[in-house]
């Protein structure tokens, strides 16, 4: 092994999509990349940031798809770095939400090697303001949360039935394959009539919204085939957005109609 490379492995959050809202410190790491690892949501515009000789290695995962089991992934990081030097872990969002950054951190820095993180805008803020909807406002919602839709186990998080007693707003992660279990918490918490909006490919050229109430969010979703990945707000906040007004305009002359 030549003795001139320092091993060290810098995570870095990409953002929640689009490539622009990747950050300068994000940047400057990639500029000095020996390797770059990038998972599924990077725009590979951003590889374009690493050196031309730098390797480029696709280690990401898709629901339903192939995907580089997390053990693999981390034991690539540390050969990597002993061969190669510099180990760029791209991930998207950031790596501290989600993202078991820190399970990869502890790993790699069990082997001496040296290690880096460069946080990422996470998409659990950026996407629903992307969409004009504000995670907090004065008056409608005094904080948030921010909750998995599926554990380690595969379950929905029993934090969300906490979140659905409150009044503030609640962001789910990962939940889109979970909706009908979400739909079903609010609903047995009598909040039925509560605003909530799908974002998928938040902050890309991709992006598809959905916004509806939770009474009929399931039917909305099914009719404009709204998939993963994307992420769900729910909450009061949702209606303040101006790009959702038409939506509960409508849903207000409906109102109207039946209750003449």
């Amino acid at each position: 092994m030549r003795t001139d490379i320092f091993p060290k492995v810098t995570l870095v959050g990409a953002g929640p999509g689009d490539p622009e809202l990747i950050t300068l410190k994000a940047v400057f790491a990639l500029n000095k990349a020996d390797v770059v690892l990038y998972d599924a949501l990077i725009d590979p515009v951003l590889l374009k940031h690493a050196p031309a000789t730098a390797l480029k290695i696709f280690v990401g995962k898709r629901v339903g798809k192939h995907s580089t089991p997390q053990e693999d992934t981390n034991q690539l990081c540390v050969n990597l770095a002993k061969k190669h030097g510099h180990v760029v872990r791209l991930k998207g969002g950031d790596p501290f939400v989600f993202g078991r950054g820190a399970e990869e951190i502890e790993y790699i820095e069990s082997f001496g090697i040296a290690t880096e993180l460069i946080p990422g805008i996470t998409s659990a803020i950026a996407v629903p303001a992307s969409a004009g909807i504000p995670v907090t406002k004065r008056g409608v919602s005094e904080s948030f949360w921010v909750v998995t839709g599926t554990t380690s186990s595969g379950e929905l998080s029993r934090d969300l039935s906490l979140a659905a007693q409150s009044t503030a707003t609640v962001v789910v992660l990962m939940g889109t394959r979970k909706l009908r279990d979400i739909v079903r918490v609010y609903q047995d918490s009598g909040k039925p009539d509560l605003p909530i909006a799908i974002i998928q490919s938040g902050t890309t050229s991709e992006e598809k919204i959905v916004a509806g109430y939770i009474s009929d969010i399931e039917q909305r979703v099914k009719e404009a085939k709204a998939e993963a990945p994307a992420i769900i707000i729910i909450g009061e906040v949702v209606k303040e957005s101006q790009k959702l007004a038409e939506v509960y305009r409508e849903a207000v002359s409906v109102i109207s109609l039946q209750s003449q």
